[in-house]
């Protein structure tokens, strides 16, 4: 998947759908501080093991914040979901997968690894991680997201994800590569 970007310009954020800036005023240890944050759901990623293709479901997609830093923007990560709706995570997790991979997973076959905070410089939003396997009898579309989302579903293999760890020339997320770390430690 390739994104022609063009006009790529910033503005004030005004009237936000997602987030919230804030400028934080505090003491600590009796001094005066400030400091400016972002308020942002938390969210929901999903390590995804194919079982037949013994290799990783992820998923790669044009990120603006991205784009800022390397004029590129297109990042490698896990299947990921804010927390926007009145379900609970798992269940969020599970539409995550089936919208974002095309795969429907049961809650009860998904497990549960850990929780973390991201972006703890100016964000400190919570994403709780999951594990599924899935095989091709789960496979029900395409994937791609939903409405004006672009997703690229890509497979890796295991040996593949080892070295893409490591490899700095791709954009990826941190729990992308803690996910990975986390299924090669389980041996």
């Amino acid at each position: 998947m390739s994104s022609k970007i063009q006009n790529f310009q910033l503005e004030p954020l005004v009237n936000a759908h997602f987030i919230k800036t804030s400028l934080a005023r505090y003491e600590q240890n009796n001094q005066a501080k400030t400091w400016e944050l972002i308020q942002a759901h938390d969210s929901v990623a999903i390590l995804i093991y194919h079982r037949d293709k013994e290799a990783f479901i992820v998923v790669k997609q044009f990120r603006p914040a991205v784009y800022c830093n390397n004029q590129n923007g297109m990042t490698v990560e896990l299947c990921a979901g804010i927390v926007d709706k009145d379900l609970s995570l798992i269940e969020i997790a599970k539409e995550e997968i089936e919208e974002e991979c095309g795969y429907a997973v049961k809650v009860e076959d998904m497990q549960r690894i850990t929780s973390f905070h991201s972006s703890v410089g100016f964000a400190g939003s919570k994403q709780t991680l999951y594990y599924a396997q899935v095989d091709e009898t789960m496979k029900v579309s395409e994937g791609g997201g939903i409405d004006s989302e672009e997703i690229e579903v890509i497979t890796l293999s295991i040996s593949e994800a080892k070295a893409f760890i490591f490899d700095e020339s791709i954009a990826k997320s941190s729990g992308l590569m803690f996910a990975f770390m986390w299924f090669f430690a389980r041996g």
